[in-house]
């Protein structure tokens, strides 16, 4: 039941309402409500029933199993929450002079530098409020570092055929063409295609290592010697950074810049539309084009660099200095682990992908780079499945709900056909990888020996399986009064 649907006029609970606010002054009578706006009238124990109502029929990493391939699913520790909410945080002003927040820049000034030493960067920017902003600011500040040279013939960026479908909107937003290059049959960037495409109309190549194919990519420094010698930058996306945490850094594999996805390496709140964060990094070519702005340490203290420091800066990304409180659940992440801590997120992330590829390539299913080993992630294809039984990989993604997993990322990368990517993250237990497994067999048996139980699945969540196409053609998010 709806929130509008528990109302009753006149039911309300006034404890925790605002105190009797100002008639509003100065502002035309044309932008005045004419009437109330349309609120729901319900009690406190109302609204508390309904909330938790809804969690509950969700699924969610605190719940289930959540192998989304390439998003890098994992727990959140608490105690990064706990600390974050400390009460000196949060009645800190975003506004408030440097003066006054000298322990909170403090923090965000170790969190670049952390950054900086996980990455191989030269510096490092916490400005961006989510990933995909992150990586709008690294393409631009590819552009800015073309047009301070006055390279300004430089009008396409290269994107592989496995990146995420962000990469060439973004490069598309930054005013340039896109040119795609192929993966060859081992997974890899097809570096003939690559030599073919670049020249002196390339800005730049945007590429993960390892890719969304799971594969890390064996001929990372000719990609990029290839790129820097045509005279084009490399754009690290850093979707999958938690594979190689502390063991290879993008700076040191030749990439000019970074995004880093907060919510997937550093296990900040992920999903549920933000707040989000995305710091980025720059190479010294690019660092005086990072967006502002930068927290700086001086002998007295510490401050925000603004446009009077770097005026070559692409300039404001948002109204402070960014999402204050997701920056301090990673900074306290980050220091939690230590050194040798985010070694050891890599060498499990790694280790559960292989465990669980190797299970699941044993339980009959195909792997779609059977001479490749995984990194974080990898991918089955289930087209066998569906040529035996008309079962395809979205029916197996529904079916898993009813088991009690989320599914894993279906149909992406593109590329290979009836795609389920699977990350299992460096989080969950051996005895939760064995029972996914189990899972997995368990629905493709129903396949073979029911194939309609499949297809129409889901059977227990709340909600069952909804006419895709017409709920995006015919969205509707809008309660209305009858």
């Amino acid at each position: 039941m709806l929130i509008f649907e528990l109302s009753r006029p006149g039911r309300v609970n006034r404890s925790q309402a605002p105190g009797d606010a100002p008639e509003p002054r100065d502002i035309p009578q044309r932008f005045l409500r004419a009437r109330p706006p349309l609120l729901p009238e319900a009690s406190e124990l109302d609204v508390v029933r309904h909330y938790t109502s809804l969690s509950q029929r969700n699924f969610s990493i605190d719940t289930h199993f959540y192998p989304l391939g390439s998003c890098t699913m994992k727990y959140n520790p608490r105690a990064c929450n706990a600390l974050a909410l400390l009460p000196q945080f949060l009645a800190r002003h975003p506004g408030a002079p440097d003066d006054t927040g000298q322990g909170f820049l403090a923090c965000l000034f170790e969190l670049q530098e952390m950054l900086k030493e996980v990455t191989g960067m030269a510096a490092v920017s916490l400005a961006p409020m989510a990933g995909a902003q992150g990586e709008f600011a690294g393409v631009a500040m590819i552009r800015a570092y073309h047009d301070a040279h006055g390279d300004t013939e430089r009008s396409e960026i290269l994107v592989p055929d496995a990146a995420h479908g962000t990469n060439p909107a973004t490069a598309v937003m930054c005013g340039y063409g896109v040119r795609e290059i192929p993966t060859d049959g081992d997974g890899n960037v097809d570096l003939p295609a690559l030599k073919r495409a670049v020249g002196a109309h390339t800005a730049g190549l945007m590429l993960t290592n390892p890719s969304t194919l799971g594969v890390f990519e064996h001929s990372i420094l000719d990609i990029g010697k290839v790129v820097h010698d045509a005279g084009g930058l490399l754009y690290y996306d850093g979707a999958n950074l938690n594979a190689i945490l502390a063991k290879v850094r993008p700076g040191d594999m030749g990439f000019d810049a970074i995004h880093i996805n907060l919510h997937k390496t550093f296990s900040t709140p992920h999903g549920g539309g933000g707040p989000g964060a995305g710091p980025v990094g720059a190479g010294a070519r690019l660092a005086p084009f990072l967006p502002l702005p930068i927290v700086c340490g001086r002998d007295e203290g510490y401050r925000l660099q603004d446009e009077r420091d770097l005026p070559l800066s692409i300039g404001r990304l948002a109204a402070h200095a960014g999402n204050a409180g997701v920056l301090l659940r990673a900074y306290v992440y980050m220091r939690l682990l230590g050194a040798e801590g985010m070694r050891r997120v890599a060498d499990f992330a790694t280790l559960n992908a292989n465990y669980l590829l190797a299970e699941l390539v044993k339980a009959g299913f195909d792997a779609a780079f059977p001479q490749r080993r995984a990194s974080h992630e990898f991918i089955l294809t289930l087209k066998r499945l569906k040529d035996e039984t008309g079962v395809t990989a979205a029916d197996v993604a529904k079916r898993l709900l009813d088991k009690g997993f989320h599914a894993p990322t279906v149909y992406f990368p593109q590329l290979v056909p009836e795609c389920l990517l699977i990350e299992p993250t460096e989080t969950e237990s051996k005895q939760t990888l064995d029972a996914f497994v189990a899972a997995l067999r368990e629905v493709a048996a129903e396949a073979r020996a029911s194939p309609d139980l499949v297809k129409s699945a889901p059977h227990t969540t709340p909600v069952r399986r909804l006419d895709e196409v017409r709920a995006a053609r015919e969205l509707d998010l809008t309660w209305k009064s009858v």
